[in-house]
C-alpha cells in the first residue's frame, strides 16, 4: 500500500503549516481563549486558504477533495491546537453533499465553502454516553412544516454557528434536520471548554426545521465516523507538537551541569513517547483511508483507531508533563494547553474506554486489524 502523499496533499500541508505558525501564535490563541474561545476573523483566513471547502464539490464552490487531504489538515491545525472548528465544518458538508435534498445543499454547500455560515452537528445528550441511536428530541411534522424540541450539549461555537444539524426522534426512528440558529425557539448558553474553546447549550422548543433526511441514524453514524478520523488527525498533530517542545525543553534544560536529555532513563521515555506518536500516526491513516469503506468495516476502523489514539494521546500528555517538571501544569507555559487539548480529544466522538467496547462488541472470527 503506498502511504507517500501527492504533491497537491504536500503543498496543502505546507500552506496550512506556514499559515498556523505565522498567523495563528500562542499569543494569538490565549486572546481567543479570552475573548471566548472562537474568532471569525481566524475562521476567515481558514475559507481563504480553501479548507472550509475540502469537502464540498467544485459544482457548489469547493475543493472536491478526501479524507486524505483532511487528514493533511488536521493534522497541520492539530500542531498550533487551533480552536476554530474546521471538523465541524468537514462534518456538515459531507453529511448535507451525501444526504440532504437538492435545494438545501444549494442554499447552504457554497456558503459554507466560501466560509460565511458555518453549520455544525449538534447530537450530544445528557446520559447517552456516546451511544447514537440513544436520541429523546422529538420532531413533528404539521402541514408539510418540521419543528424540533430537546436540548442538545456541548455543541461547538453553538451561540455563534449559523445552523444546527439535530438528530431527533420521528415515529421511534432517528431522523436528521437542520435548524437554524436565528429560527424561533431557539436558545443556547455559551461556555469556554478545558482546552478553551467555544461550546453551548442548544435548547430547542418546537424549532423550525428542516428535514435532511429520515434516514438520520445512517447518516449520525458517517458524521461521527467522519469525526472521529479528523480528531485522529488532528491528535497526531497535537500529539508531534508535544513531543517536539518536550525534546526542545530537555536540550535546554541543564541539570548537574549538563542537559537532561543526556540522562538515558529520560531518553528512554523519549523513545517510547515516539513509538506511541508513530502508532497513534499508523491508526490515524488507517481511519483515513477506511472512511468510505462499507458501513461495519468502516465503523471497526474507528473504533480501533480512536482507541489506539486514546492510548497514545494519554502516555504523551503524560509524560510530556512529567518531563517538564512542575512548569508545565502552569497556564502560562504552552505544554499545558496542548496536554488538556489530548485530553479533549480523547473524550470527542467516545473517550477510550468506549471505543475499546466498540472494538470487543465488533470484534470478528478473525481479529486481526485487516480481517
Amino acid at each position: 500500500m503506498d502511504f507517500d502523499f501527492s504533491e497537491d496533499q504536500e503543498q496543502l500541508r505546507d500552506a496550512v503549516r506556514k499559515w498556523v505558525d505565522k498567523a495563528y501564535n500562542f499569543d494569538r490563541r490565549r486572546a481567543i481563549v479570552a475573548a471566548g474561545g472562537f474568532d471569525r476573523a481566524a475562521y476567515g483566513e481558514m475559507a481563504e486558504l480553501g479548507l472550509t471547502g475540502l469537502y464540498v464539490s467544485e459544482e457548489n464552490g469547493g475543493m472536491g477533495m478526501g479524507p486524505t487531504e483532511a487528514m493533511v489538515t488536521m493534522e497541520e491545525l492539530g500542531r498550533g491546537i487551533v480552536l476554530e472548528p474546521l471538523t465541524q465544518t468537514l462534518i456538515a458538508s459531507a453529511t448535507l453533499q451525501t444526504h440532504a435534498p437538492a435545494a438545501l445543499q444549494t442554499a447552504w454547500l457554497p456558503r459554507m465553502a466560501s466560509g460565511d455560515a458555518i453549520v455544525v452537528l449538534a447530537y450530544q445528550e445528557r446520559a447517552a454516553r456516546y451511544q447514537l441511536n440513544r436520541c429523546t428530541a422529538q420532531a413533528s411534522e404539521s402541514n408539510g412544516t418540521w419543528t424540533v424540541s430537546g436540548t442538545k450539549s456541548v455543541v461547538a461555537v453553538g451561540d455563534q454557528a449559523d445552523a444546527y444539524l439535530v438528530p431527533a426522534t420521528v415515529n421511534n426512528q432517528i431522523a436528521l434536520f437542520l435548524v437554524e440558529r436565528k429560527a424561533s425557539g431557539v436558545s443556547t448558553q455559551a461556555y469556554v471548554t478545558q482546552d478553551g474553546s467555544c461550546a453551548a447549550e442548544v435548547v430547542l422548543h418546537q424549532a423550525s426545521a428542516q428535514l435532511v433526511t429520515l434516514n438520520g441514524l445512517t447518516a449520525l453514524e458517517e458524521a461521527v465516523d467522519i469525526g472521529m478520523a479528523c480528531a485522529c488527525a488532528e491528535a497526531v498533530g497535537v500529539m508531534d507538537k508535544t513531543l517536539a517542545i518536550t525534546v526542545d525543553y530537555m536540550n535546554t534544560r541543564k541539570q548537574f551541569g549538563v542537559a537532561i536529555a543526556s540522562f538515558q532513563a529520560l531518553r528512554h521515555r523519549v523513545a517510547d513517547m515516539k513509538m506511541q506518536l508513530e502508532l497513534g500516526r499508523s491508526m490515524s491513516y488507517y481511519a483515513s483511508l477506511k472512511l468510505n469503506a462499507p458501513k461495519e468495516e468502516r465503523r471497526r476502523a474507528m473504533a480501533r483507531a480512536k482507541y489506539q489514539l486514546g492510548v497514545s494521546m494519554r502516555f504523551i500528555g503524560q509524560q510530556a508533563v512529567q518531563l517538564h517538571g512542575g512548569i508545565a501544569v502552569t497556564d502560562e507555559y504552552i505544554v499545558s494547553h496542548y496536554f488538556k487539548k489530548l485530553t479533549q480529544l480523547d473524550m470527542t466522538f467516545g473517550d477510550t474506554l468506549h471505543q475499546l467496547g466498540e472494538v470487543s462488541a465488533r470484534m470478528q472470527d478473525t481479529a486481526g486489524v485487516f480481517a
